[in-house]
């Protein structure tokens, strides 16, 4: 991986000195993962004019195996107790190599923090690299999607063994929390992001944090959780009836955003407009009368982050490429009703490799629990 981390910050040193800049401080945590491959608590990236250097505050011989930083990397840790901003710290160290200019994520430094790099390097000019990172990390090599097919895996696991316990009379937070036991038990990181279960009226409502509202008969249970599998997120949406057979209105109610995720994944080919995809899926609801409500993006891209670009929303511009993973998650919510969400994560691919492929493999069937 030594050189898959060096190729990456090539790049981005390539963009840094086609505008300007000698040098770039790497701030945001994922952003410094993705190039250095580790992220300790508060730490760092400078590519330096003279060597890179991935600056943390305290020691890091407690990191995980699976956190070691690139073995090229010298990593450079601050003295004292806390030791001090390693962001400030950087910026003088880039000065010293002799760089007049130095690109920073302005999006996610303060303004005192951004007033302290000035401070502590006064000639140096301060340029913004803006998402320059976030864009390189957009399409995937092999060994990132390798790893979200497994933290995909880890997920379908979870929730095919919560299939088949009891779910009558357990609460939504009991059931959240039991399923993130089973992501950790099986080898995941962590959670995605918090485990959404939602039943009867709460059902298909986006966002929902688990209530201590019971299972019911007749109820929708509609379920979304994802693994992080050496940091890549993966994400998953299902929904089921309770006990006895769907009522008609769920059926059809469930019919319909099947069919308008199917539409969906359907338009993920390399070269798509990102707002396509989107449309594709929304006007299937749209057309049955469920304008009111639906959620503002019918998918985005998932990686060291659970929310990447691309964005699949009516408003987004660009186009999609291939090895891009993506959600298609449409859904619906009837207020004092519930609804019907379905999410799967996918791969961007050609039609020549077989076309968009499907990690999250759950059934998509109505079951009845």
């Amino acid at each position: 991986m030594s050189e898959v981390y060096a190729a990456r910050r090539t790049r981005l040193r390539e963009y840094c000195n086609a505008g300007g800049s000698a040098a770039a401080l790497v701030s945001r945590p994922a952003n410094v993962r993705y190039l250095a491959g580790a992220a300790p608590h508060g730490a760092v990236l400078l590519l330096g004019k003279t060597e890179d250097l991935l600056v943390c505050a305290g020691p890091t011989a407690d990191r995980p195996t699976q956190e070691r930083p690139d073995e090229a990397l010298r990593v450079q840790t601050l003295p004292g107790v806390g030791g001090g901003d390693p962001a400030v710290a950087a910026a003088g160290l880039a000065a010293h190599q002799g760089a007049d200019s130095l690109a920073v994520e302005e999006h996610h430094l303060t303004v005192a923090r951004h007033r302290a790099l000035g401070s502590v390097a006064p000639g140096l000019r301060l340029a913004n690299l803006g998402g320059a990172v976030e864009q390189l990390r957009v399409v995937k090599d092999e060994e990132e999607i390798s790893c979200l097919r497994i933290g995909a895996e880890i997920t379908d696991q979870a929730l095919g063994e919560l299939l088949e316990s009891i779910l009558v009379g357990r609460t939504e937070r009991h059931l959240a929390l039991e399923l993130e036991r089973r992501l950790v038990d099986h080898g995941a990181d962590g959670p995605a992001f918090p485990t959404s279960v939602a039943t009867g009226p709460n059902a298909g409502r986006p966002g929902h944090r688990p209530t201590d509202r019971r299972v019911e008969e007749g109820d929708f249970l509609s379920v979304c959780l994802g693994a992080t599998y050496r940091g890549y997120r993966c994400e998953i949406g299902r929904t089921f009836v309770i006990g006895t057979a769907p009522a008609d209105w769920q059926i059809e109610l469930y019919d319909l955003v099947f069919a308008a995720q199917r539409a969906g994944r359907e338009s993920l080919v390399p070269g798509a407009a990102c707002r396509d995809v989107d449309r594709a899926a929304r006007q299937v609801l749209d057309s049955a009368g469920y304008t009111e409500g639906l959620t503002a993006l019918t998918g985005h891209g998932v990686g060291l982050e659970i929310d990447e670009d691309p964005q699949l929303s009516p408003a987004s511009m660009g186009k999609l490429d291939a090895c891009v993973p993506v959600t298609v998650e449409p859904g619906v919510h009837l207020p004092g009703r519930g609804g019907v969400r379905i999410d799967d994560t996918l791969v961007v691919r050609p039609e020549a490799d077989g076309g968009p492929e499907l990690l999250t493999i759950t059934t998509k069937e109505l079951l009845a629990l």
